[in-house]
């Protein structure tokens, strides 16, 4: 059985893979889920993932934003949602979107692959929720997705 590393890792090149330009995000969000990645937290400031599975979690470091300190803008929803259509839209790449992110005082976000939700929180407490689409993926090749199988992923899509 391969490693929950090898296929958190598979499910997101499949959803890279499949996502398009426009409106991208749900495509990677739907590949973790299928392959058992109910919920995952991203640290904006480090750019750190952490994927929580059935099967366990899995730690994803990341590239910190900037290397000196720097005051953390106070938490601007407008901003926050701006950065997100203008990410929706295509028109930022993945690291652009996180700086803008952290300058609408987001300091990490909360995907539920299950309830298809999106939860972006301030330092104090703020928090804006945003929902987001079912979509379909084109089937995997076999051998190409390294999911969890058996009991798990049934668990996971029940």
């Amino acid at each position: 059985m391969d490693s929950i590393i090898d296929s958190v890792a598979a499910a997101a090149a499949r959803g890279m893979a499949a996502r398009p330009k426009v409106g991208g995000f749900p495509y990677l969000a739907e590949a973790l889920r299928q392959a058992g990645v109910v919920k995952y937290y991203f640290d904006v400031p480090s750019m750190t993932v952490v994927y929580v599975t059935v099967r366990g979690d899995v730690l994803q470091p990341g590239n910190l934003l900037h290397s000196e300190k720097i005051v953390i803008p106070p938490y601007d929803e407008t901003a926050l949602i701006d950065a997100i259509r203008t990410d929706q839209r295509g028109e930022s790449t993945f690291p652009e979107f996180v700086e803008a992110s952290l300058q609408a005082g987001v300091i990490r976000y909360e995907v539920d692959s299950i309830a298809r939700t999106c939860t972006y929180f301030g330092s104090h407490g703020e928090r804006y929720v945003e929902d987001y689409p079912a979509v379909e993926l084109p089937a995997p090749s076999p051998g190409s997705l390294h999911g969890l199988g058996g009991a798990d992923q049934a668990a996971v899509h029940a």
